[in-house]
């Protein structure tokens, strides 16, 4: 398997594009469409908010009845949650638009929307903008590169990825893009991802290999703590590699788990480093767990501690901290034996041996946990097993940016 240049136009027979339909924001693109030129088996996992955007209750019926779709259409800027029974309708308006400027059926039509929570979608301009992406779309890399910018919202960078690999002799690639920086929490995160794949896989393995995936990836990643109304990931696969089609486990099937690992797991990378004001990706190792559960259990406690966030950003060896949301996390371990470090690309230093702390150089620590991605890890030496979670530093900037989103 290898990294490759590009992003959702990077598995052969998928196109994209980008346009500024003033959806919300003027002066910059706003819109976007993911297209493929062949029908495709459709998987995807959604929020477990119990309020759901217009957009996620479309695609949830798309995915499990529709025998395939072809299509995506993202808006940033309105979330079209919280906007009742008109708020759905505009899904059906958006999805037989697009499906007329596409000459594709309604139901293979997906929509995804981003932004503001309890506001109508323009639905004009959404048509408009439609029709646009229709007559523009690509297959080239630029192409998806605009289409990943386009669903931004207080995402300071777009984020996307390609890889290569083998299946049955024949040469797959998946690519994906996805759009995160607040409002997120594990419960499939607050997130867009959409991932795109010429590999030919039964709809009920691609269902299987995503619903599993996330448990690793992006239900480990929390910014805020907020679980989003929109969460959505969305999996399309076209068959255009012409590999033998994935029918059952096996051998194929594990090394398609493995490319969307990759991909998904440098998205949540992207997404938690990404988090709104933050200035350093915060990743926590929990080894040496009783069970994989009590390691979920113990990244998470940790990842999210407001304390321990803080302490990141003031680079602020807090260990303390660390060790408080282990402790309150439920699960039970021993404090007196677990051991406590701290990595970067700066070195590695051990803060803490069996619960007491190493005497280790603050200056040192300091050093190591200024660099813009910061690893803790704790070996809690209760069994093998082990979990990984990201998050983000807390910073001023945060609390600014959410103070005035709507404005």
């Amino acid at each position: 398997m290898k990294t490759i240049e590009g992003g959702v136009t990077a598995a052969k027979g998928f196109e994209a594009a980008a346009t500024a339909a003033e959806i919300k924001y003027k002066g910059r693109t706003d819109m976007a469409l993911v297209y493929s030129q062949k029908p495709c088996m459709a998987a995807g996992t959604f929020t477990t908010n119990v309020v759901k955007a217009a957009p996620v209750k479309w695609d949830q019926e798309i995915v499990k009845n529709s025998p395939f779709a072809q299509a995506v259409v993202i808006n940033s800027g309105i979330a079209n949650a919280c906007t009742g029974a008109e708020g759905y309708g505009y899904c059906k308006e958006t999805a037989s638009g697009a499906a007329v400027v596409l000459n594709l059926p309604e139901t293979s039509v997906l929509v995804a929307s981003t932004g503001v929570i309890g506001m109508q979608l323009p639905i004009d301009r959404i048509k408009a903008g439609s029709a646009k992406l229709a007559e523009i779309k690509k297959d080239t890399i630029e192409a998806g590169h605009e289409a990943a910018r386009a669903i931004m919202t207080t995402d300071t960078v777009p984020k996307e990825i390609a890889v290569e690999f083998t299946l049955g002799g024949k040469t797959v690639t998946m690519g994906g893009m996805c759009k995160g920086s607040g409002m997120i929490h594990p419960n499939m995160c607050t997130m867009l991802g959409f991932i795109t794949t010429d590999a030919a896989i039964s709809k009920e393995l691609l269902q299987e290999a995503l619903s599993e995936d996330i448990k690793d990836t992006y239900n480990m990643v929390s910014v805020d703590g907020d679980t989003s109304t929109n969460d959505t990931v969305l999996l399309l696969a076209n068959g255009m590699a012409e590999n033998p089609k994935i029918t059952e486990k096996g051998e194929d099937f594990e090394t398609f788990k493995k490319a969307l690992n990759t991909v998904n797991t440098y998205l949540c990378r992207k997404i938690a480093g990404d988090g709104e004001g933050a200035t350093a990706l915060f990743e926590v190792k929990i080894i040496g767990a009783k069970t994989k559960a009590d390691a979920v259990t113990l990244s998470k406690s940790v990842v999210t501690s407001s304390l321990t966030k803080a302490a990141i950003y003031g680079h602020d060896a807090n260990w303390g901290r660390i060790l408080c949301a282990m402790g309150y996390s439920g699960v039970q371990f021993d404090p007196e034996v677990v051991d406590l470090y701290f990595e970067s690309a700066a070195g590695k230093i051990k803060i803490m041996e069996n619960g007491v702390s190493t005497g280790y150089s603050e200056e040192e620590a300091t050093k190591i946990l200024s660099e813009p991605e910061v690893t803790a890890i704790a070996d809690v030496k209760m069994g093998n097993a082990a979990a990984t979670a990201w998050g983000c530093d807390l910073t001023y900037d945060y609390v600014k940016i959410n103070a005035d989103y709507r404005s």
